[in-house]
């Protein structure tokens, strides 16, 4: 995004866990309930998947009891997902897996993650992965977009009415464009070239997306 909280410091969640299967449910739930006070809604599925998964890991690798940390930490564009235990054993990726307790957590880092791997600590490791925010980002703008203009429609209605459907809001488009080139000429502004950044803004992370 990046997003950083009020203060301007960067976010970061650190969180103490015994790795017990009780715990797996409490974990999801702080996890979600994170980024989505972040901004991170649209992830964070993905990202309490992974760490529930990775915390399994720790139960099934490491012994059930043990006490392992989870952090939570975006960097630019991504979110970093850590967790960190008591052993030095560095976990491997088969390249064939049949069974479902062998490595499932670390297929899941494969395939969902952008990146990830082990880092050695002094007190053990932890297993870390980085997941792309574009989407989170994307569907920011998105409802952003929707907010615009439903308020339009709210100011432009006379009459109060139910919430438009998205196929009302897709007609007001035009005008909430035109009534924004209408204001940008009012300040002094060129119409053409703002029309023209828009786009080079939109078509960029379009593709990125």
């Amino acid at each position: 995004m990046p997003m950083y909280d009020k203060g301007e410091r960067r976010l970061r969640c650190v969180l103490p866990f015994e790795a017990a299967p009780a715990e797996l449910h409490l974990l999801r739930k702080v996890v979600k309930h994170n980024l989505e006070h972040w901004g991170a809604r649209d992830v964070a599925d993905e990202v309490a998947l992974i760490a529930t998964e990775l915390a399994s890991n720790v139960i099934k690798h490491v012994g059930e009891g043990a006490s392992a940390t989870l952090v939570l930490e975006p960097r630019g564009d991504r979110l970093r997902v850590e967790v960190h235990d008591g052993s030095r054993a560095v976990p491997t990726l088969s390249a064939v897996c049949g069974e479902e307790e062998c490595g499932r957590g670390l297929h899941l880092l494969a395939s969902l993650c952008e990146e990830w791997g082990t880092l050695l600590t002094a007190t053990g490791k932890a297993v870390w992965c980085e997941l792309s925010l574009e989407p989170a980002r994307h569907c920011m703008r998105v409802r952003r977009g929707a907010l615009v203009l439903e308020e339009y429609r709210r100011v432009a209605e006379t009459t109060t009415a139910a919430a438009p459907t998205a196929a009302v809001l897709e007609e007001s488009v035009p005008d909430v464009i035109a009534d924004l080139l209408h204001w940008l000429v009012a300040q002094g502004g060129d119409p053409e070239e703002t029309v023209e950044r828009a786009l080079v803004h939109f078509e960029a992370e379009a593709e990125a997306a």
